[in-house]
């Protein structure tokens, strides 16, 4: 705990299906937008167009379906002592690659035994089974140190390919008002698909919708990009659950609304085919060379996924990295981060570093994570799709906020987030090329600030801040609208947790 400085103990602790001990001064109360229920689930409470805060527990490897499991060991390395491990490392990663998937799909672990490795560039798992795993995230474990010169990825973990439309499938969502929450719509021909085919839902970018928001109007400084249209459409991955002859019901909720004005909304049908599947990075510990403390030609991100489907990293500890601890790009789904570290970044305190758990992909879930000197340490980029968590993570001698980075992430929760910094969901101006209003649909529960701007954008939904302790300031313009405010410094919120609660309600309700 000392790790953290001076936070509570009791604030740190682990939620008991969505319920946590309190101090005993506090009173417990309950958020008019979700509260607990008789029957040990959650009510949920709408707004005059049917929007609520949505379920964010279907997230994470397999949904939170499936237990992250221990993959054999096909494969043992050892420290050379010599000089660059790098090669005896990737020849039996690619070794374990080759082998045949078992019937769950994994081809086996990579067990590096404890003591230190030199790694001149990076590591690299490209096919889906393969786990890496050390013996222990200290410095006495398995502690690997990489010594490139260049911005690289220790860790890179990823696949290939894009997104495929399958041609002759896309329909129009016909509700003139999706409401966030939902996971039933109308579309047009339910015809062209079945229970079980994945889909994207489309919602478009488009110029009304971008002029409502003033988007169109930022203040130029000189480089400023005013939103355009093909750069907002949203594409959401989602799995059909149940079709009733045009009414079509997915496996995660909307987490903006499909408005008609707005363009509605279409699916259709996709396939990834390049993408991996059940692929791990644990146990480790990661540290970068550096030359000073605002180095800069040195190793990034400890760990990179890219293009990966139900996979995880848990028990990994990164220092000194110039970025990150863990990134997750773009076209990464359903990855768990867990139980880990990212401490003392080395970099130039400026944009685009130290970026300590930064996600750009959908349906990912971040739990005990905890940074140290990071700038914007639990983040999301640029049109990132959710529904995304972050929850029981930490952040201390913080250099910027926590929080939608820019540029319209949608559905996202930061949930018992401890920072001795700020967490801003707000219009964030012509900040970078114009990044504008971060995010929609964020959802603040149960955190603990130094200080807190959360805004509702002009149009197209909300954002929540329930449950914080810490101040609340105007952010970095003036009179945008506030967001969904609900007891601030009122400690004794239940469920302490809204994550842990959700989980709870939905495996009860199964």
């Amino acid at each position: 705990m000392t790790t953290f400085g001076k936070f509570s103990r009791w604030l740190l602790m682990p939620a008991i299906a969505g319920f946590v001990f309190f101090a005993p001064h506090e009173k417990a109360w309950e958020s008019r937008f979700v509260k607990p229920n008789k029957q040990g689930t959650l009510d949920y409470a709408p707004d005059e167009k049917g929007n609520i805060i949505p379920d964010f527990s279907r997230v994470g490897y397999h949904f939170g379906d499936k237990a992250i499991p221990t993959v054999p060991v096909v494969k043992e390395v050892s420290p050379s002592g010599t000089g660059d491990d790098q090669s005896r490392i990737q020849a039996a990663i690619d070794e374990v690659s080759a082998r045949k998937p078992d019937a769950g799909g994994f081809r086996g672990a990579v067990l590096l035994k404890k003591g230190t490795y030199k790694i001149a560039q990076n590591i690299r798992i490209t096919k889906s089974g393969v786990v890496l795993r050390g013996e222990g995230n200290t410095a006495e474990g398995t502690r690997l140190i990489a010594l490139s010169d260049k911005q690289v990825s220790l860790i890179q973990v990823e696949g290939e390919g894009q997104v495929n439309e399958e041609r002759g499938t896309r329909t129009r969502i016909t509700d003139k008002y999706v409401p966030v929450g939902a996971f039933v719509f109308q579309v047009q021909n339910a015809s062209r698909f079945k229970k079980g085919d994945r889909i994207i839902v489309l919602r478009p970018g488009t110029q009304n919708w971008i002029h409502d928001l003033k988007m169109d109007q930022i203040e130029d400084r000189g480089g400023t990009r005013q939103w355009e249209p093909r750069s907002y459409d949203l594409r959401y991955e989602r799995t059909i659950v149940k079709i009733e002859r045009n009414k079509i019901t997915v496996d995660n909720p909307m987490v903006i609304a499909l408005d008609e004005q707005y363009g509605g909304g279409e699916i259709y049908r996709y396939s990834f085919d390049g993408r991996i599947t059940e692929c791990g990075v644990e146990n480790l510990y990661c540290e970068s060379v550096y030359a000073s403390d605002t180095a800069e030609n040195h190793a990034w991100n400890a760990i990179a996924f890219a293009k990966v489907e139900n996979g995880w990293v848990r028990q990994v500890t990164s220092r000194y990295f110039g970025n990150s601890g863990v990134t997750l790009r773009k076209d990464t789904r359903n990855v768990s981060v867990l139980d880990s570290y990212c401490f003392d970044a080395k970099s130039i305190i400026t944009g685009s570093r130290r970026y300590s758990f930064n996600n750009d992909g959908q349906l990912n879930l971040f739990v005990n994570c905890h940074a140290t000197e990071g700038r914007h340490d639990f983040v999301t980029g640029a049109v990132v799709c959710g529904p995304n968590v972050f929850v029981h993570c930490t952040a201390k001698n913080t250099h910027a906020d926590i929080g939608p980075h820019h540029r319209w992430a949608s559905g996202t929760l930061y949930d018992n987030i401890v920072t001795d910094g700020e967490i801003n969901v707000q219009d964030r101006g012509n900040w970078g090329s114009g990044h504008g209003w971060a995010g929609v649909t964020q959802v603040l529960w149960n955190c603990t600030v130094k200080r807190a701007a959360i805004q509702n954008p002009w149009v197209s939904g909300k954002n929540y801040c329930i449950g914080l302790q810490g101040e609340k300031y105007d952010g970095r313009l003036k009179g945008r609208p506030d967001a969904e405010w609900e007891g601030q410094n009122r400690p004794g919120i239940q469920p302490a947790s809204l994550y842990d609660a959700q989980l709870a309600a939905r495996r009860k309700q199964r």
